[in-house]
């Protein structure tokens, strides 16, 4: 055996090194450029705008749903005569004539018209759909909060300023 083929490549080689060289040449390492990934992934943007798309739209079809299925009760409105406005009392004018009187600005308060009230049952509906509405606002915001800390990769989690 040769050792200055192993160092240098220079001499009569081994056959029993050949061999070697010949089953370990396909691990050999083979250089290649560096490859920068150039795609953007826009894969938690698409799923945030179709979660809030989603909610939307179940919401716009359970209230048409909901619209259509209740018919209105029939009612029997009972004007109410309106209620007299409160007058101001008259300020005493006691000013003289470098301090004129201090008239207090008469406010009158205007009763709401009988169709702009919702009945007790109304109300209630309209309180119960709202608190539904909250709820699943709630529950989204929750998802996307939610998928938006799993798609942020490597992100260092209670990190304190220092300084």
């Amino acid at each position: 055996m040769n050792d200055d083929y192993l160092w240098d490549k220079t001499g009569q080689p081994d056959p029993q090194i050949q061999q070697l060289e010949e089953i370990l040449g396909t691990l050999r390492y083979q250089p290649r450029p560096l490859a920068l990934p150039q795609k953007r992934n826009y894969f938690p943007l698409l799923a945030i705008a179709a979660s809030i798309l989603l909610a939307l739209l179940a919401g716009g079809i359970w209230l048409r749903i909901r619209s259509r299925n209740e018919a209105p009760p029939q009612q029997v409105r009972v004007e109410q005569p309106a209620p007299k406005p409160i007058e101001a009392p008259k300020p005493a004018t006691t000013g003289s004539a470098s301090n004129p009187p201090i008239l207090a600005r008469n406010r009158i308060h205007k009763p709401r018209s009988a169709s702009s009230v919702l009945p007790k049952q109304e109300r209630e509906e309209a309180l119960m759909a709202k608190e539904q509405l909250m709820l699943a606002l709630r529950v989204t915001t929750e998802k996307l909060h939610l998928v938006h800390t799993r798609t942020q990769p490597n992100q260092i989690k209670n990190q304190h300023r220092v300084g």
